[in-house]
């Protein structure tokens, strides 16, 4: 099952944007980091594919939100 989320920038009227791009992408990648270690750990209820899976969806997230603040940094349409 393969599906795509969204997360739209949010700008106020001048262009500048709410939340800090580096902070999200930061937060995403960190929680990955930490299932990992988790399962690292031997922690109970975790199953190590599904943490590795979602992982990679966090950071691959985490890569889309840096490209999407990039290009609007930039000006790119």
């Amino acid at each position: 099952m393969n599906r795509e989320v969204t997360l739209p920038l949010i700008v106020d009227d001048r262009g500048a944007l709410q939340v800090a791009a580096a902070d999200v992408s930061k937060l995403l990648r960190t929680v990955g980091a930490r299932w990992l270690h988790l399962v690292e750990a031997g922690e109970q209820g975790l199953d190590e594919d599904t943490v590795a899976a979602l992982t990679i969806e966090l950071a691959k997230l985490a890569d889309r939100i840096d490209v999407a603040c990039i290009a609007h940094s930039s000006g790119a349409p």
